[in-house]
């Protein structure tokens, strides 16, 4: 199990540091066609944090709307496409404040032949985004994320727990499938005094 940070800003407890390498995402695609029983043993957080399914309160609420101009720009689709929006918050059981802040967005028409995917009830869905994907014949060929830094809104500060002067990650992350269509975008507000970023690149051997 992950330790608490062993510091922390007076006043404010230690929180479970989170540790997000880009290696989790061939882990997520590997993870998609797996049995159920496999998938349903540990998921992306459990990934990062390494906590159990058990530490873990999970919460998922979707709601259908039409795209911004500024998502779908980055979604390659007309503005007022309709999307599936999903909204996740995931904690330690012996904390109050979520990991991560995350909204993600499905083009409604790549999903809706399966109804499944339509519906909060069905989270957490064993093996994830992918996984979800799968089931309507998507494969998804790469993840682009991009990171930014900025203060915490007053409601992103106290929805994580910010300590004063803490600032968040941004991460915007686009899924593109084989067709190289974007088919998942998700925005993630992370909390800068407990979150590491680790990216490794394989560079070709000469």
């Amino acid at each position: 199990m992950a330790k608490s940070s062993e510091k922390s800003a007076e006043g404010h407890p230690p929180r479970t540091p989170v540790r997000r390498d880009n290696g989790r995402h061939q882990w997520e695609k590997d993870r998609a066609r797996q049995p159920e029983e496999k998938r349903l043993a540990t998921g992306s957080t459990e990934h990062d944090t390494g906590l159990e399914v058990d530490d873990l309160v999970f919460h998922a609420s979707y709601r259908e709307i039409e795209a911004p101009k500024e998502i779908g720009d980055a979604m390659g689709v007309a503005e007022g496409t309709p999307l599936v929006e999903r909204t996740y918050r995931t904690r330690y059981s012996a904390e109050d404040a979520p990991f991560t802040l995350v909204t993600s967005y499905l083009i409604r028409s790549l999903v809706e032949a399966n109804p499944a995917l339509l519906d909060e009830k069905n989270e957490p869905w064993p093996g994830g985004t992918m996984s979800q994907l799968h089931t309507v014949g998507i494969e998804i060929d790469r993840i682009e994320e991009h990171v930014t830094a900025r203060p915490p809104t007053s409601e992103e500060g106290a929805e994580l727990g910010l300590p004063p002067g803490a600032a968040v990650l941004v991460i915007r992350k686009l899924a593109y499938d084989i067709e190289d269509r974007v088919v998942e975008m998700s925005e993630l507000i992370m909390p800068g005094d407990r979150t590491e970023l680790s990216f490794t690149t394989r560079l070709e051997r000469w």
